[in-house]
């Protein structure tokens, strides 16, 4: 007999281990099954609790601008001196490199680098446009670019065609653009002495370059009225430049062709690409975004800011330009591209099917 106090070892039984097991697993899933759903609930209704709310100041700002574009459109028929209308066009589409070559392709992207003194007409030009300091520009355009038709993209081309365009300008934001705006690293434009300079004093040289120099030169070289001038090379000016690069944001992501990726909204459109200095190639741009060309294609016409960005690398201002080779654009293109790549008969990536069939189609016709 064994002693009472003798241990007597516990029978295993691996069946019941097995099914406890299972049913610990089974369990723990359960728990995080319920965790997510209930951080998911939780996000949910926080999203539900946002409401979109109409921004007053900036409204109204937006208001004047456009207001005083048709104002100073009839000022431009009416009254203007011809110098005037011809200043407005130069200041336009010379301040424009400063979006295309400076903030966009340069700041935001690091598609190619600049030495310290292009990096300083760049300021200049993009701070007569008036949009924004560049940080804070680069900022919301890394974010659209990471979170691109997403609650967390700035101008979300899935809110509609108004909102993409202008309305996100005076419509507060998504919870989520806020979370985002600073989760982005923004560290090499902080170390950047020329855009913390024009952040820091954004307001005055807004006063300066925006306003003052482009509706001083007409009042000062051929004596234009500072009434008429200030409508024109103010507002007129001001409202299509904004209009320009908001197209960008509306048109470049709804009409055209998407050659190399069709599951995404950007689009290529020669118009936009020609008003806006080569940035319509948008398909491409948002597939390839460090190629500093944003455009598969070199000619100069339809991308003025490349041939901007090569004529100051001759100069040895700008360098390190990034690209894409033509072997990865089309590796890309063909699978998951909408077929638009292809440009037209003779095209080499015409597949072999459809090329003997136009051979055969040719043959008939002789």
């Amino acid at each position: 007999m064994c002693p009472d106090n003798e241990r007597v070892p516990p029978t295993v039984y691996p069946e019941l281990e097995e099914e406890n097991t299972e049913n610990e697993t089974k369990n723990d899933r359960l728990a995080e099954t319920e965790d997510f759903l209930a951080a998911d609930e939780s996000y949910r209704s926080s999203m539900a609790e946002y409401v979109p709310r109409i921004a007053w100041p900036d409204l109204l700002a937006q208001i004047f601008i456009h207001a005083g574009w048709l104002y100073g459109l009839y000022l431009i028929l009416t009254q203007a001196k011809l110098l005037t209308a011809l200043w407005v066009f130069v200041t336009i589409y010379t301040s424009g490199f400063g979006i295309t070559a400076g903030v966009h392709r340069l700041w935001s992207h690091r598609a190619y680098k600049a030495k310290w003194p292009l990096r300083l007409v760049l300021m200049f030009l993009f701070t007569i446009t008036g949009q924004k300091d560049v940080y804070t520009w680069a900022l919301d355009h890394r974010v659209h670019h990471k979170y691109s038709e997403t609650d967390a993209d700035p101008h979300n081309v899935k809110r509609g065609f108004f909102f993409a365009h202008v309305g996100w300008l005076f419509i507060t934001p998504h919870p989520d653009v806020i979370a985002k705006r600073k989760a982005v690293d923004m560290s090499d434009l902080e170390a950047d002495p020329i855009v913390m300079w024009q952040k820091r004093l954004f307001i005055p040289l807004f006063a300066l370059l925006t306003i003052g120099l482009p509706v001083a030169v007409p009042c000062y070289f051929w004596s234009e009225s500072l009434w008429i001038s200030f409508w024109v090379n103010f507002n007129f000016r001001f409202c299509i430049t904004l209009n320009i690069a908001f197209f960008v944001n509306s048109v470049a992501h709804m009409w055209g062709q998407r050659p190399y990726d069709k599951y995404i909204s950007p689009v290529e459109n020669v118009a936009v690409s020609i008003a806006a200095l080569g940035e319509g190639w948008h398909n491409f741009h948002h597939v390839f975004p460090w190629d500093y060309k944003t455009g598969e294609l070199g000619n100069y016409s339809y991308n003025l800011t490349t041939a901007f960005i090569d004529a100051f690398a001759y100069l040895g201002w700008a360098y390190d330009r990034k690209y894409v080779s033509s072997e990865m654009v089309r590796r890309r293109a063909n699978r998951s591209g909408d077929g638009s790549h292809i440009w037209g008969y003779g095209d080499k990536d015409i597949p072999i099917e459809d090329l003997k069939e136009l051979k055969l189609m040719d043959k008939k016709k002789q």
